[in-house]
Parts: structure tokens; sequence; C-alpha cells
């Protein structure tokens, strides 16, 4: 059986290694999550995650940078979502992963 990551090129495995370096901050991680079902505005997420709209701003512009999050303007507001569809599906699938772990530890006898 082959190694599927021993066919993928180098330039490919870091920069999926920076995009996953990007979803490992906590608050980077809690935006993306913020964008995943409908766009966002910078404000709605500071006030939703309780952290200042300049630090929000500042995620925002690493996590554009690495394509994780699309901006759309509409007016004088931009909002944020994530665009890419493999992205989205990444993260549902995570967040299922997650959920049937607890789900499963917390059916586990002696919890």
């Amino acid at each position: 059986m082959a190694v599927r990551g021993a066919r993928i090129p180098e330039d490919q495995v870091v920069e999926l290694a920076e995009m996953f370096q990007m979803m490992s901050d906590p608050t980077r991680l809690r935006i993306i999550l913020a964008c995943l079902d409908a766009p966002v505005s910078v404000g709605d997420m500071a006030d939703g995650l309780g952290i200042s709209a300049s630090l929000v701003s500042h995620h925002l512009r690493l996590l554009r940078a690495a394509r994780l999050l699309q901006a759309e303007r509409r007016g004088r507001q931009v909002f944020y979502v994530v665009g890419d569809s493999h992205i989205r599906s990444m993260l549902t699938d995570m967040l299922d992963h997650v959920a049937e772990g607890e789900a499963e530890a917390e059916q586990a006898p002696g919890a």
C-alpha cells in the first residue's frame, strides 16, 4: 500500500501545514466556525466571541491571506464567510467527530 503523502508535492504539503497552523489558534478557529453557515460582519463576530473588533480584524487578515475565509462587501460593511466547500466539509466533519467522541465518552461505563 502506497503512502498518499509521499505523492504530494512539497509545496502543497507546506501550504497544507500552514492552513492547519492557522486553524490551530483557538481564536482563529472560533472565527472560522462563526463564518461556516452564513456571512458574518466584524462587529457581529466581535460581539459573539467576546473579543475586540480590532483583534477580529487582525485574525481575519491572516485567515483571508490563507484563503480560509472570503470577504464580501455589502454597502459599507464587509461580511466574511467560509466560501470553499472543502474547508466547510472538513470542519463540519471534524465537529461531528468531536461530538461523537464526547457522546461515546458519556455513554462509557463509569463516566
